[in-house]
């Protein structure tokens, strides 16, 4: 149960003062939801001001505040913008300067003859000194400026000076929280405590606060994995040694990589003990992931017990069971799917199969997770794209069998060494770093949009010569209509050009209409698939060799890499375009000549982490967890290992969570929506 001291942190935005349901749309846009919230909304960056007492050319660049008499009004017409001439003390001329139709309130604003106060960056145009659309405020509110100011991400209907203020409110209803770091690495980084901190950090321009609250998460987050490991060392599995007959059976038209083999390996040492696995296997698109599970699952069965494979969308559960279906031919295995659309006497078959134990395999999407879902003998369980789910979902699945499963996590998101420990600190971690023998490296162009009708015209090639294609489109903004409206829209103009030739798939769509579209693209009947992200991962048509990525810029380079994992699976030369816009950042450019050059997905990552700093985590937050709200994957670089230390240092040096220091931890793990670590020492 939540600590009491939590309690108004936990509360809802609406219940600050001024917030009713017209404040309260934009600060749900910006995930603001809770007053704890707020507290951790950290500024975008600072605003110096300069109190001027005369208008001087040396100040021009900079945001100044000066008293200024409105002399006269210029309208130069409707599309003109509307300029207010006004002085200041010494007879310097400056030009405020206003757009829009409405040339009434800057009238009212700065009425003539009478002195005001401007705030606004001071610019030159042409032969006279200029603002744009300055704050004005009376002569007696010149003391309501602040000389440096945080300014926030904002959204739509939401002003800085209202968002300055609820933070306030925020930042008052903060308590005094005991210290939950150690003392001599608390010395050492001279921070100050939580509550300073959370002041400090909307107060002053210092990184240290922002260091010492992003240090506080990445402690939260580190103290729970590690109270998840040792809960699953208490834990009763089962070993599991299997005796190979099924494994060996398997025909494989090449040769295990060395990776794939020392993965196996490794896997086997941990199905073999008696507390249950819980292990990460990351590996690049096309690496062979799969085929490591299986060795798994099969180990199992030749045990005598059963095993679940998890994937997180209908699509990617029923290609699973196909390619396991085709691996499996001639084995004495029965292998079953269950998704949320397997409705009546199918899914009551099912259920009857893992309940009586006749079902050896399940393949399946969440629909796994649910109570009426009992198996007789799970002894091991296989989560993919393991992102998609977080660790409350995993622990969920451990317990549908009276003896813990052993868990099998993959990943195909490339995560930067130094930040996995932060996302999956609480498992073991394998990795495959080399792909099958034949796989060709995908060859990446950048190409300019305005170049469109080219690349168009080289799809036309492409389809001509049997080839299959992919058109993916961007995602405009944070919202699954518009990612969709661009997708239907290029859809409906390449239809134009390539008629029924064209499918369209997205997120949007119900299963079995999507699933129709791929099966439809799968066996060659559509040559090109437009689609928005949702085919990222995991769809393999091996014919589908050329990728085409709309508005490359907009998306994350791990994402981009993903996407472009979708070709090169079979035999013949693949290519990936990236059209881009014409205005990029240099960070953009650097990230889109690292995709052209490489095709290592693990080199990528930690050269993303390097060119964006303080980023987004890699498209790597695991939905249904906290994730990380303050920590940047800068800091979670340079404070993990410091964490992570500290974190032990409480469990096995200072009373865990029964000392004093551990029951101010107790809090921080509260805090920061880690309390699954909390539940499992009661539950432990």
């Amino acid at each position: 149960m939540r600590p009491e001291i939590l309690n108004p942190l936990f509360g809802e935005t609406q219940s600050l003062k001024g917030v009713g349901k017209a404040l309260a749309k934009p600060l749900e846009k910006l995930r603001l939801t809770r007053v704890k919230d707020l507290l951790y909304h950290k500024p975008s960056y600072w605003m110096h001001r300069k109190r001027v007492q005369e208008l001087d050319e040396a100040d021009v660049g900079l945001t100044i505040i000066a008293e200024v008499t409105p002399a006269d009004y210029r309208s130069g017409g409707p599309r003109s913008p509307f300029r207010v001439q006004a002085t200041d003390a010494q007879g310097n001329y400056i030009s405020l300067t206003f757009f829009g139709r409405n040339t009434g309130w800057p009238r009212k604003l700065l009425p003539l003859g009478e002195s005001k106060i401007i705030s606004g960056k001071l610019e030159r145009y042409g032969d006279e000194l200029q603002m744009l659309h300055p704050d004005v405020l009376e002569l007696a509110e010149e003391k309501d400026i602040a000389l440096v100011e945080p300014i926030y991400p904002l959204s739509d209907g939401l002003g800085n000076k209202r968002m300055g203020q609820l933070v306030k409110q925020a930042v008052d209803m903060a308590p005094q929280l005991t210290e939950w770091i150690e003392p001599s690495l608390l010395e050492s980084k001279k921070w100050e405590s939580w509550r300073k901190s959370v002041d400090s950090l909307h107060s002053q321009e210092a990184a240290e606060n922002a260091d010492r609250l992003a240090y506080d998460e990445i402690f939260a987050n580190q103290l729970a994995f590690m109270l998840v490991r040792a809960s699953n060392r208490r834990k009763k599995g089962v070993s599991i040694q299997g005796d190979g007959h099924l494994r060996d059976q398997i025909n494989l038209p090449f040769e295990l990589t060395g990776a794939q083999k020392r993965c196996i390996s490794e896997i086997e040492g941990d199905l073999a003990q008696s507390s249950p696995m819980l292990r990460l296997l990351q590996g690049d698109v096309g690496s062979g992931k799969t085929l490591v599970a299986l060795m798994a699952l099969l180990s199992a069965v030749e045990a005598g017990y059963q095993g679940a494979f998890l994937a997180p969308t209908e699509i990617l559960a029923r290609q699973h069971f196909e390619g396991l279906q085709k691996l499996l031919t001639g084995l004495p295995v029965n292998l079953a799917i269950l998704t949320g659309r397997d409705k009546g006497k199918i899914r009551e078959s099912t259920l009857m199969g893992l309940a009586n134990g006749t079902i050896d395999i399940l393949v399946g999407t969440h629909a796994i997770f649910q109570d009426k879902v009992q198996y007789k003998k799970l002894a091991v369980a296989v989560i993919d794209e393991q992102h998609k789910f977080g660790v409350s979902q995993r622990l969920m699945l451990t317990q549908k069998a009276e003896n813990t499963p052993h868990l099998l996590a993959m990943t195909a998101t490339p995560i930067p060494r130094t930040l996995t420990l932060s996302q999956y600190g609480e498992m073991d971690v394998s990795r495959i770093d080399e792909l099958p023998p034949g796989r060709q490296a995908i060859e990446t162009r950048v190409i300019s949009d305005a170049r469109l009708p080219e690349v168009v015209d080289g799809l036309g090639r492409h389809i001509a010569s049997g080839g299959q294609a992919y058109w993916v489109c961007p995602l405009v903004e944070e919202s699954e209509k518009s990612d969709l409206a661009a997708a239907e829209e290029r859809a409906a103009s390449l239809k134009l050009r390539f008629g029924n030739q064209v499918g369209l798939v997205h997120g949007r769509m119900k299963g079995p209409e999507k699933d129709a579209v791929m099966e439809k693209f799968q066996c060659g009947e559509t040559k090109l698939l437009v689609a928005t992200t949702v085919i990222e991962v995991g769809v393999d048509v091996p014919n589908a060799s050329l990728m085409i990525i709309e508005a490359a810029d907009r998306f994350g380079l791990a994402q981009l890499h993903q996407l472009r994992g979708r070709v090169g699976r079979g035999d013949v030369k693949s290519n990936c375009l990236l059209l881009r816009g014409d205005t990029l950042s240099e960070t953009a450019r650097a990230r889109l000549s690292l995709l052209r050059e490489t095709n290592d997905g693990f080199k990528i990552a930690e050269e993303d982490l390097r060119l964006r700093g303080a980023g987004e985590l890699l498209g790597t937050r695991q939905s249904g967890d906290a994730g990380f709200r303050i920590a940047t994957p800068d800091q979670i670089s340079q404070l993990i290992s410091a964490a992570t230390d500290d974190a032990r240092l409480l469990l096995d040096r200072d009373g865990g969570l029964n000392s004093e220091r551990g029951q101010a931890a107790r809090i921080a793990l509260y805090l920061f929506e880690r309390d699954w670590g909390v539940s499992l020492i009661r539950s432990g």
